[in-house]
C-alpha cells in the first residue's frame, strides 16, 4: 500500500511502533491518575493491591493495576464509575439487555469524537469511501450499533440511510431504489434480509449495488461469512466493539489478515488467562482485556470483556502497525456445559455450515430430567433440500450428526425443520434456550 492509496483518516493506522508505544504510555500516565482521583471504586481497588498511579512507569506496569468487569458497571449504576462532571456529559449509551439494571456509559463530547474517528477508520480500511451510500440497519437508541455506524460513515463523507432494524421489506425496497452500496447490521439480520429478498424475487447481485457489509454485535463464524458472501456477492467485513469500551469501531479487518486490527492509539489490548489472570504473550489465546486511552466520561482500566481471542504474532502485509486480534469466536460466558463437555454455540454453527443442505438458521434447546440433560438441535434445511422423502431428509440428518460428533464429541437429538420455521431476529439473535433445572 502506497501513501497515495491511504485515506488521510487512516494515517494513524501506520504509526511507527516505537511512536505508538510512547503514545500509549503517555496516555496511560494521564488516564490512571485521572481515574484514581475521580472514581472511588478504582481508587479503593488500587489501594487494596498496594498500587499507585506513580507506579505506571512502563507499559508492562499496567498489569499491576486491578481489573474492571461488567458487574462493576451494574453495581455502581448509574454514576458510580463516571469520572467527568455531568455538565461535561454529552450522551448516554446503555446495554441492550432487557432485564435488571443496564450498564450505563456516560460519554463526553471528546469520547464521542474518539469513537467516531475509530469507526470511520474501520470503514476506510474496508475500502468504503465518500462515494458510498451506507444503510445502517443496526438498532438506534441506547444500543451503540446504530449511532456508532452512522456517525463513522458520516465522518468519512458517506451518505447515510438510517433505517434501523425492522421493516425488512421496506429496507429492501430502499436498498434497491437508492442504490445503497454498504449495509451495516448483525450477520443474523442480513441473513434474514436475504431470505425476505429471495421471497420478493430480489437478487442482491442483480438488483442492487451492494458491495460491502459491515457486520458485528454478535459472534459469527468464518463459515457464516462465506455463506453471506456466496448468497450476496458482497465483501463481508467484521467490526468489533462493545458498549463498555466505545461501541463498534474498536477493531476491524483489513483485506490481508484473518483477524482485526485494534486501534491501539485509542484502546490498549491485553490477553489474560481467565483463571490465573496473568497476562499472556502475543500468540496465546485467552480473555480479551481493554483499557480506554482517550475516554474520560467513563474511563475503563483493564476491562474484562469475556471475549476469547488472541493477539497475533508478526506484521500484517497491509503495513498497518496496529496489532491484529483473532476474530472473537466465542464468549466465555456463552459456554455451555453439556454432558460434561464444554460447548460454544459458534462450534455448533461451524459444524452446521459444513453441510451444504443446511440453512444458516438453528436453535439449541437444553432441558433436563432428574437424571440427565437433554440436548436438542433444531436446524432449517435449504428450500432446495426440503423434501417429503424420509430417506433424503434422514441422509441430511445423519450428515449433520456426523459433523457435530466429529468436532464437538456429542450426539444431540437433531430435528430438521422446513425453511422459515425458526424465529428470525431484527437485532441480536438468540440461539440458545436453556431450560435445564438449576440446583
Amino acid at each position: 500500500m502506497t501513501p497515495r492509496d491511504i485515506n488521510p483518516i487512516s494515517k494513524p493506522d501506520f504509526m511507527p511502533v516505537g511512536e505508538l508505544r510512547a503514545l500509549q504510555l503517555a496516555k496511560l500516565q494521564k488516564l490512571i491518575p485521572y481515574e484514581y482521583e475521580r472514581v472511588p471504586l478504582f481508587r479503593r481497588r488500587c489501594d487494596e493491591k498496594g498500587v499507585k498511579p506513580r507506579d505506571l512507569v512502563t507499559l508492562r506496569d499496567l498489569a499491576k493495576f486491578p481489573f474492571m468487569k461488567k458487574t462493576d458497571l451494574r453495581d455502581e449504576y448509574p454514576y458510580g464509575l463516571t469520572a467527568a462532571p455531568l455538565r461535561d456529559i454529552s450522551r448516554f449509551h446503555c446495554s441492550s439487555g432487557t432485564t435488571g439494571k443496564p450498564i450505563c456509559i456516560p460519554q463526553t463530547k471528546g469520547d464521542l469524537e474518539v469513537w467516531t474517528d475509530a469507526t470511520a477508520r474501520c470503514f476506510a480500511m474496508y475500502g468504503i469511501t465518500a462515494d458510498d451510500i451506507v444503510q445502517v440497519s443496526y438498532g438506534y437508541g441506547l444500543f451503540t450499533g446504530g449511532l456508532g455506524a452512522h456517525q463513522g460513515a458520516e465522518r468519512l463523507g458517506c451518505a447515510v440511510l438510517p433505517t434501523g432494524a425492522g421493516n425488512t421489506e421496506k429496507q429492501i425496497m430502499l436498498m434497491k431504489d437508492l442504490g445503497v452500496t454498504v449495509i451495516c447490521c448483525t450477520p443474523s439480520y442480513f441473513l434474514h434480509l436475504a431470505t425476505v429478498a429471495e421471497k420478493l424475487g430480489v437478487d442482491f447481485r442483480r438488483d442492487t449495488k451492494l458491495k460491502h457489509g459491515v457486520f458485528g454485535a454478535e459472534p459469527w463464524t468464518d463459515e457464516i461469512r462465506a455463506r453471506i458472501e456466496q448468497i450476496s456477492g458482497i465483501a463481508a467485513h467484521d467490526i468489533y466493539g462493545l458498549t463498555e469500551i466505545a461501541g463498534p469501531g474498536v477493531a476491524g479487518n483489513c483485506p490481508h489478515c484473518h483477524g482485526l486490527h485494534v486501534w491501539e492509539d485509542h484502546f490498549y489490548p491485553e490477553i489474560i488467562d481467565p483463571d490465573t489472570l496473568e497476562v499472556l504473550p502475543d500468540g496465546e489465546e485467552g480473555e480479551l482485556v481493554f483499557t480506554t486511552l482517550d475516554r474520560f466520561g467513563t474511563p475503563m482500566v483493564r476491562y474484562r470483556t469475556r471475549d476469547l481471542s488472541r493477539l497475533q504474532l508478526g506484521a500484517c502485509p497491509c503495513g498497518r502497525t496496529m496489532r491484529v486480534m483473532d476474530r472473537v469466536h466465542a464468549r466465555s460466558d456463552d459456554m455451555l456445559i453439556i454432558h460434561g463437555v464444554n460447548v460454544f454455540p459458534s462450534q455448533i454453527e461451524a459444524c452446521l455450515m459444513k453441510v451444504p443442505e443446511i440453512a444458516p438458521h438453528y436453535m439449541i434447546e437444553l432441558s433436563s430430567t432428574d437424571t440427565m440433560d437433554r440436548f436438542e438441535l433444531k436446524v432449517e434445511v435449504t428450500a432446495e433440500t426440503f423434501s417429503d422423502s424420509v430417506a433424503a431428509m434422514e441422509a441430511v440428518r445423519r450428515r449433520v450428526a456426523a459433523s457435530i460428533k466429529e468436532i464437538v464429541g456429542l450426539s444431540p437429538k437433531i430435528t430438521l425443520v422446513a425453511p422459515g420455521t425458526l424465529p428470525r431476529s431484527e437485532g441480536k439473535i438468540r440461539r440458545v434456550i436453556d431450560n435445564r433445572k438449576r440446583s
